[in-house]
């Protein structure tokens, strides 16, 4: 198995939480973060991190990420929701997350906006994203093993390639999330 191969295995790109895993009940804090542990935590880079905890998903209610819970309860859409800031939070800020979840949430307070049918096309594009990586990760490799250096600098060479692509689709990001709300500071 190449490296590649290996760290792709082992990000486990591909897990997700299906609209088919959200229970059709509502459920209870306690509730919303064993679903996210039992999804993600085979994805943690250590045991002391935490997928999901009360305070993140607190704040995010607080900071008004998502649409008002009920009776201390999450619905289906609100574990959507959560799912969407818990992907973008390694990559953008609260503030922008905010700013990108903002529509949607307007959305579904004032229109028929079927948040299910745009959760389905985010799985897609997801699902999608996990198989590009590993294409784009062997290229990588391989132009690390290109270069004339040792096992370890040829491993800290991938690790500055992968961070300056980390750094561009970041910023790519925040471009978007400006251009977001330049749209509708016009509208």
């Amino acid at each position: 198995m190449s490296k590649s191969e290996d760290i792709a295995q082992k990000l486990d790109l591909e897990s997700t939480i299906h609209e088919d895993d959200i229970p059709i009940i509502d459920l209870y804090m306690d509730q919303v973060i064993q679903l996210f542990d039992a999804k993600y935590n085979d994805t943690l880079r250590n045991e002391e991190e935490k997928v999901l905890t009360k305070t993140m998903i607190n704040n995010y209610a607080k900071g008004k990420l998502f649409i008002p819970i009920k009776n201390k309860r999450y619905s289906k859409k609100h574990i959507m929701l959560i799912n969407l800031i818990y992907q973008m939070k390694g990559a953008l800020s609260i503030k922008d997350i905010k700013s990108v979840l903002e529509p949607l949430n307007d959305k579904m307070e004032s229109e028929d906006f079927l948040l299910e049918k745009f959760y389905r096309s985010w799985i897609i594009i997801q699902q999608n994203n996990a198989q590009n990586f590993l294409e784009e990760m062997k290229t990588h490799e391989i132009v690390v093993e290109n270069q004339e250096a040792d096992e370890n600098d040829q491993l800290i060479l991938l690790i500055a390639s992968l961070s300056n692509m980390s750094n561009a689709y970041r910023k790519a990001a925040e471009l978007l999330v400006d251009e977001l709300n330049e749209r509708r500071k016009g509208t």
